[in-house]
């Protein structure tokens, strides 16, 4: 098991045994309540605190997952394959840290092996792991590429993000007809030009 691993199952235990019961987040919610203006315990709301309770677990189930351990198993063969693996269009929804406004969007996921490929579904499975946390979409890019990099070793990775934000398209400016564009480039993603530009060709 890499030290990454190890590290992120540390943090994960101790962000555990800091978290507060579900009746203290009920409990925040009704506050939220009751600052807005509504009364929490009107009929349409009583269960309203209950039910955000759940809808918070999952859209933040990431923090329970460990990226890294996703991507321990591998296959090596592949009778010599080398060349790019890219996992398009992964569709994902997370939420701003700073507004906690949704972001919806679509991420790119390429690799260069090196003697060893990863299941397909563990892309998406990191991403996944990833975007269901408070996120800024550079973080978000960063994080998937570094990960990948990290467990896996292959030649180079590439990541493209392409999300729209919601802070942004319900509130403040108000733009609703744009998106925000990310990426992360590393190996021979970052090294070789012809490379780069193959992966970029495939993103839609």
């Amino acid at each position: 098991m890499s030290s990454n691993v190890r590290a992120l199952e540390r943090a994960e235990i101790q962000r555990n045994e800091e978290r507060p019961g579900r009746a203290d987040v009920e409990a925040a919610f009704r506050t939220i309540l009751r600052w807005i203006g509504d009364d929490p315990g009107r009929e349409g709301l009583i269960e309203t605190p209950a039910r955000a309770v759940r809808a918070m677990e999952e859209f933040f189930s990431g923090y329970q997952q460990n990226p890294a351990a996703i991507l321990q198993k591998t296959f090596e063969e592949i009778e010599g394959y080398d060349e790019m693996v890219v996992l398009r269009g992964v569709r994902f929804h997370s939420h701003c840290e700073h507004h906690i406004a949704p972001i919806a969007g679509k991420a790119w996921v390429a690799y260069v092996p090196s003697g060893r490929v990863v299941g397909i579904s563990k892309l998406a499975r990191v991403v996944e792991a990833f975007s269901k946390r408070l996120q800024t979409q550079e973080k978000l890019t960063a994080q998937i590429a570094n990960t990948i990099d990290e467990v896996l070793k292959p030649r180079g990775v590439g990541v493209i993000v392409k999300a729209s934000h919601h802070c942004m398209m319900t509130r403040g400016v108000q733009k609703t007809d744009t998106d925000l564009v990310t990426s992360r480039m590393l190996g021979c993603f970052r090294s070789d030009p012809l490379m780069r530009q193959e992966f970029v060709r495939l993103v839609e």
